[in-house]
């Protein structure tokens, strides 16, 4: 059994186009104790910056890498303390660009602690997850599908293998003999049931528009080239249980209740 949902993923992480080595920052929790572990041209680098650093090259808490690792990350922040404190860095930073930059990053910084904090006290009943589910089975699709297909690269060459079909030709052979599509070894077959959703829309119209069975008769056009499509087989769809879903149900109305949230600031700063 196959069944597919879309739920929209929630992103957190803040992406900033600076260099590897300054690499990503996140947030994640850290000891607030820091003390200072090396000095750089006057210029402290504590046991808090440098496990911050850590956490964003690796996405891993400090204390989970070893004396020796944590050792070679203070080399590389070494590296960034003695670039930044040079005396060029000075007129550096005075350009719009890079202070454009800086502003940007501390504003991102700044909106993913919030974010975080939000969803940290997000809160929600049973009842809500239900009614989600039967939201999500409801508009799920109803019915699966098992096809092979014939990709072929222009229109004619769809509509010649479409005649060798209605000819009596085997649709296996001639997708071995001409399809260019990962498929053609297997004779075209898609293998397993699945639902409209997993395939590009022009391909599962037609497939949904079949007989069990039943080729297309006039060749379908995707992004991928020209198909001539055999629907093989249908069933009604197995919707999941709740239980395999939950955890995506969950995200899922956090990351409503997150957009609700932007909504309402937006609203207010209007």
């Amino acid at each position: 059994m196959r069944f597919s949902i879309s739920l929209k993923k929630i992103n957190l992480k803040v992406f900033i186009p600076i260099k590897k080595l300054l690499s990503i920052f996140i947030i994640l929790p850290v000891s607030i104790n820091a003390e200072t572990i090396k000095t750089i041209n006057n210029v402290n680098i504590d046991s808090l910056v440098l496990d911050i650093y850590i956490q964003n090259r690796t996405q891993q808490s400090s204390d989970q890498i070893s004396a020796d690792q944590r050792l070679l990350f203070l080399e590389e922040l070494t590296d960034v303390y003695l670039l930044s404190t040079q005396e060029e860095a000075d007129a550096i930073t005075t350009d719009k660009n890079i202070q454009a930059q800086i502003e940007l990053q501390n504003r991102m910084l700044i909106a993913q602690s919030v974010a975080n904090n939000f969803f940290s006290k997000i809160e929600f009943t049973e009842e809500e997850i239900l009614n989600f589910y039967n939201a999500m089975i409801e508009s799920a699709p109803n019915k699966e599908y098992k096809a092979s297909h014939i990709l072929v690269e222009s229109q004619s060459e769809a509509i010649d293998i479409i005649d060798q079909l209605n000819n009596g030709g085997d649709f296996s052979e001639l997708a071995k003999e001409f399809s260019i599509g990962p498929s053609a070894t297997n004779g075209g077959s898609l293998g397993n049931f699945f639902s409209p959703s997993q395939m590009v829309k022009p391909f599962s119209d037609a497939v949904e528009a079949l007989d069990d069975n039943v080729y297309t008769t006039k060749p379908v056009q995707t992004e991928f080239g020209w198909h001539v499509i055999l629907r093989e087989a249908s069933r009604d769809a197995v919707s999941p249980t709740l239980d395999s879903v939950r955890l995506e149900l969950e995200q899922q109305i956090r990351q409503t209740r997150f957009q609700e949230y932007i909504n309402s600031l937006r609203e207010k700063s209007l």
